[in-house]
């Protein structure tokens, strides 16, 4: 499909090391051992892996549990993906090129879409980590202690943390290229747009679980069941609102960029709004944890998920190896470029994600007392414990 392939996405498609014109298809499958290096294929494995089990869980809990609230956690994220992605990667097909100039490339993996535009593990990654933070902030009990809005900005926080691992490495091993010089991607705090380290890792899911607790999740905390057809309207829901809140929660620093012409104030903005979330989540995360811990109320409503925080811990593992063996060239690399003309990130900002994301399952993970956990009348009978 060369008609759409526009002269940035074609010099981005180049550096990556694969050709805009044969990258063809609405689907296309490729050799996993035949892809730019060995991580490409390590990465898909992780992340669609992850989220399958997420999935799995979330009919699980729906079927045993008359628990809704994973599977439109899920599919609401599909349906931002839908919603939020293809103009991204065709903004003249959608009639926005005058605006919005390719932002940016993946490299092509196993398996594609969109004529190389979206690798199947960028589908995966979006509910995979939506699911991941929602459900660590979740067993603390943020939502039902705190409510809505308090617990939608604690599952930012914490999907920033998992998210941000990810996003300083990818550019370092070929997973995708930035437009350097796009608008909408300044400024760059070492190889990653600082507007991607705030919408796309804390903000976006921060509206995703707004909207999933507001339409869901607080109604079946209270006992309420839902029909199949309203379970597939309120994810329809889900999707769009979460999409526009996308859009309204970087408004401050969109318009900070606008008004003042520069986009280092714009980028001193979305630095702000990730210091608040910041600062109002890890006081309630760590509160949540030291009162759940003191607890030992058998009749205190208790939820838990041992399956999705051991993928969790397998994922941050994963994660590490792969930092670990790009280690070498990240230490070798001038004026922040490898020897083989890539790209670093921030070691240190990835520390202390790694860092906050162990934190967070440490957290989670030892939240109830073991004695409790144990006995049967520990867990209130809408929020059962998953089987392990």
């Amino acid at each position: 499909m060369s008609d759409l392939c526009t002269p940035t996405f074609a010099g981005l498609a180049q550096r990556l090391g694969f050709s805009c014109d044969s990258a063809g298809g609405l689907v296309e499958f490729r050799n996993p051992f035949g892809l730019q290096n060995w991580t490409l294929p390590v990465l898909e494995l992780t992340v669609i892996a992850g989220a399958v089990l997420a999935l799995v869980y979330a009919i699980v809990r729906l079927r045993r549990h008359n628990d809704p609230t994973n599977v439109v956690l899920w599919f609401g994220a599909i349906a931002y993906l839908l919603i939020i992605e293809p103009p991204l990667y065709f903004p003249g097909a959608f009639g926005i090129s005058e605006h919005v100039d390719t932002m940016f490339a993946h490299n092509v993996f196993t398996v594609d879409f969109l004529w190389g535009r979206l690798p199947l593990y960028i589908v995966a990654i979006y509910p995979m980590m939506a699911t991941v933070a929602y459900e660590i902030v979740r067993i603390l009990g943020v939502f039902r202690r705190r409510g809505v809005l308090i617990g939608a900005i604690c599952v930012g926080f914490v999907h920033h943390a998992f998210y941000e691992i990810f996003d300083h490495i990818g550019p370092q091993l070929r997973w995708w290229e930035w437009t350097l010089d796009h608008p909408m991607n300044q400024p760059f705090f070492d190889s990653v747009p600082l507007p991607s380290v705030v919408v796309f890792a804390a903000l976006w899911p921060m509206s995703l679980a707004f909207c999933v607790q507001l339409f869901v999740g607080r109604h079946v905390d209270d006992g309420k069941s839902f029909s199949g057809l309203q379970i597939v309207g309120r994810t329809i829901v889900v999707g769009v609102l979460a999409s526009i809140g996308t859009a309204v929660l970087p408004l401050p620093a969109t318009m900070g960029t606008t008004i003042s012409g520069s986009t280092t104030v714009g980028g001193f903005i979305y630095a702000a709004e990730l210091v608040v979330l910041t600062v109002v989540a890890i006081p309630v995360l760590l509160g949540q944890w030291s009162s759940l811990r003191k607890d030992r109320d058998p009749a205190t409503v208790r939820y838990a998920n041992p399956l999705i925080l051991r993928y969790a811990a397998v994922y941050l593992a994963v994660m590490v190896i792969l930092w670990l063996t790009a280690l070498p060239a990240y230490f070798g690399a001038v004026d922040g470029i490898t020897a083989n003309g890539d790209p670093i990130g921030s070691l240190t900002y990835t520390v202390l994600c790694v860092l906050i994301a162990v934190l967070s399952i440490a957290a989670a993970a030892t939240a109830h007392p073991a004695d409790l956990q144990r006995r049967p009348d520990a867990v209130a009978p809408g929020l059962a414990a998953a089987p392990e």
